[in-house]
């Protein structure tokens, strides 16, 4: 492949998971049911720079700085599988900038960083990559290359934006079907979601593992997971959109139970204290155990909730529509 001297800058977004996380492993969906997440992209991002080199070294900037000869010597797992993967060997430059905490915080930091950082190397050299191969790519090389504990939905979601329906087939199929809502619905829906930052970072691998572990001991709970991100769709459609609230609030009660580690004393305090001042649903976004919560609160509560917990940070967010894109293509 024939590289461009040109620099250039993708981003790829994080998200927000509503219900049916967990249905997108394959202990689940290749042996119980078809998965179904129901996730939306947010205007927070992971930003990758691309930039020839002046010589044939390698330079990998994240929250340390490698420089080696050969890509077999990257000590970045995501980023060796993404060049070998590209054919790209060499005198190449890479740097990675997060809008917000980019590990163990649940908002799929590390799927959008291989998303943006493959999108960013197909246009290092001249190809454009639509979100299907983005999303393909990115889960063979978490998945079977690395075979990384997780699921499928956050590479989807970071390639796709938007708000979306996501179905997990056994036979590796995946639907992604966008959520339609009046604006009025959306308008509404958006005022009521309160992102509040827990400043508890966990590493996801654990807790998948033990999930993994113990589907075949929770079959109803998932499949009654996977029932409600559809429901979300319909709701959306022709529904209220408070209905959202009481979703969530049945979602995480049944995911709290899926294994240990989802939850804890400190964080069931937090969700509690939540709905008593008013949310109507809500639940720990990503594997469990820290990170982001989401609450739905009417507005006109969503004070009342905040000064409940001074000691989680809120988040403004909006929802990104255009998924992971380029940015900037330099001379």
């Amino acid at each position: 492949m024939v590289s461009s001297n040109r620099m250039i800058m993708s981003r790829a977004p994080l998200r927000i998971s509503f219900a049916g996380g967990g249905t997108d492993i394959s202990h689940y969906y290749s042996r119980h049911g078809t998965g179904a997440v129901v996730s939306a992209a947010i205007n927070k991002y992971i930003h990758i720079v691309v930039n020839k080199k002046f010589d044939s070294m390698i330079r990998v900037s994240y929250s340390v700085t490698e420089i080696v000869d050969r890509v077999d010597q990257i000590k970045h797992p995501s980023v060796r599988e993404a060049l070998k993967l590209m054919g790209i060997n060499g005198g190449i430059e890479i740097v990675s900038i997060s809008d917000i905490p980019s590990s163990g915080t649940g908002l799929g930091s590390s799927s959008a960083f291989l998303v943006g950082l493959l999108n960013a190397l197909h246009a290092y050299v001249g190809e454009y990559a639509s979100p299907r191969t983005l999303s393909e790519e990115a889960v063979k090389i978490e998945r079977e290359i690395l075979r990384e504990a997780g699921g499928k939905q956050d590479q989807y979601i970071s390639a796709y934006g938007g708000m979306q329906l996501m179905e997990f087939y056994s036979n590796e199929r995946v639907d992604v079907t966008p959520i339609i809502m009046s604006e009025d619905f959306r308008k509404r829906m958006s005022e009521n979601l309160l992102l509040m930052y827990t400043g508890k970072q966990r590493p996801s691998t654990q807790i998948h593992n033990a999930q993994k572990g113990n589907v075949v001991n929770r079959i109803e709970h998932y499949r009654k997971m996977a029932d409600l991100a559809r429901k979300i769709q319909t709701v959306c459609t022709s529904g209220n959109p408070d209905e959202i609230g009481s979703i969530l609030h049945e979602n995480w009660l049944l995911k709290r139970d899926l294994s240990e580690g989802i939850s804890d004393p400190v964080i069931d305090g937090w969700y509690d204290t939540a709905m008593k001042n008013g949310a109507m649903g809500g639940k720990i976004i990503g594997a469990g155990g820290g990170g982001f919560m989401l609450f739905y609160v009417p507005a006109e509560k969503r004070e009342k909730v905040i000064r409940a917990l001074p000691e989680l940070i809120v988040t403004d967010f909006n929802i990104d529509y255009q998924g992971s894109r380029i940015v900037m293509v330099g001379d």
